[in-house]
């Protein structure tokens, strides 16, 4: 087998921590850094996945405060042997960058507002430490059209960026690739997903990032707007966002690889309830399109419903890892959206 795959995870919300517990349980994969807007920890003999993913609050001192645990269970490092750095510092990112341990690969987890922050966070990433794989799980349009963008400077650093590899776009923009294979023409792409969480405090970037797609909001207001103001707005909605045609980049990544002629063909909605973990409705990825007899129909991809959120993006994006691994050891160096590949299985 393979030596493990170092990877270092940005960001510790939600998203963070549970790619941490998925980590754990592969052995394909190592966990070596992770930060967050306060700190960074780091192992270069692999830290300990299980303390993290259950840790709350400040990454660096949740970790302290668990230091006396022995192994993270599967091999990878975790032990009170270990060489770890445990730092607060304010710039974190910058901190990963430069942290002298080995890293292949880099799972981005960071909410995404600005825009411009995620693509401007892996430029600067690229700039001071070449070589690496990187892996988003960005969502919108314009942020994943700025990725693709930064294409010649991540050629230059011979690192491999694969963009949008969540949930939708991600799995459900990789099914539609694979759906539209029956059909001369596709007319039509429409998701509709549905999420469940317990709380809100536990992906708190997330919500806000889609509160930005009410009428009448912004990623701006919604990125100012503080804990209390989002309560308050949930209360008016009895904790459920109800949204339509979202900017999703699943319709960039169609339209680049030619399964819709346009991307007002790629419809994106859906609703999330904030305060009861099971989904209000099912995820489902409907491709309509016509066939070479002339006949109209549609394939439709079901997501279980006892998959949650963070399954669901995370299991893919850690694919997409894998393979942008792949990739660059076959040399292929660049930006990539999800649509390009299929991901990889990581055991």
């Amino acid at each position: 087998m393979n030596p493990a795959i170092k990877v270092a995870v940005l960001g510790a919300g939600g998203l963070g921590r549970a790619a941490c517990r998925i980590i754990g349980m592969k052995q394909e994969l190592q966990l070596v850094a992770i930060c967050d807007s306060k700190g960074l920890v780091a192992s270069p003999e692999g830290l300990a996945c299980e303390r993290i993913a259950s840790g709350s609050g400040d990454l660096v001192s949740s970790y302290l405060a668990g230091e006396s645990s022995a192994s993270n269970g599967n091999g990878h490092g975790g032990c009170a042997t270990a060489t770890v750095t445990a730092v607060h510092c304010d710039d974190s990112l910058k901190a990963t960058a430069e942290w002298e341990g080995s890293i292949d690969a880099v799972l981005v987890t960071l909410p995404n507002m600005p825009n411009e922050f995620i693509p401007t966070v892996i430029k600067q990433f690229v700039q001071r430490r070449g070589e690496v794989v990187f892996v988003d799980v960005l969502k919108r349009t314009a942020a994943v059209e700025q990725m693709f963008a930064l294409d010649t400077v991540v050629k230059e650093t011979g690192s491999v960026v694969l963009t949008g590899c969540g949930a939708t776009p991600g799995l459900l923009t990789a099914a539609a690739v694979l759906a539209a294979q029956s059909f001369i023409q596709v007319e039509r792409v429409d998701i509709w997903w549905g999420v469940g969480i317990a709380n809100w405090d536990a992906y708190k970037a997330t919500i806000r990032e889609d509160i930005a797609h009410v009428p009448g909001y912004s990623v701006e207001r919604a990125k100012a707007m503080t804990d209390e103001e989002v309560e308050t707005f949930l209360d008016t909605t009895g904790g459920l966002l109800e949204l339509h045609h979202m900017e999703h980049a699943d319709d960039v990544l169609l339209e680049r690889e030619g399964v819709v002629d346009s991307r007002t063909h790629v419809e994106v909605g859906g609703v999330m309830d904030t305060r009861h973990p099971k989904k209000p409705v099912s995820t489902t990825m409907t491709l309509t399109g016509v066939t070479f007899e002339g006949k109209r129909a549609s394939h439709k991809f079901i997501l279980g419903d006892e998959t949650s959120m963070a399954a669901n993006v995370i299991g893919p994006a850690l694919g997409y890892l894998k393979r942008g691994c792949w990739l660059k050891t076959h040399g292929i160096f660049g930006v990539f959206g999800s649509t390009e590949f299929l991901p990889m299985v990581v055991r």
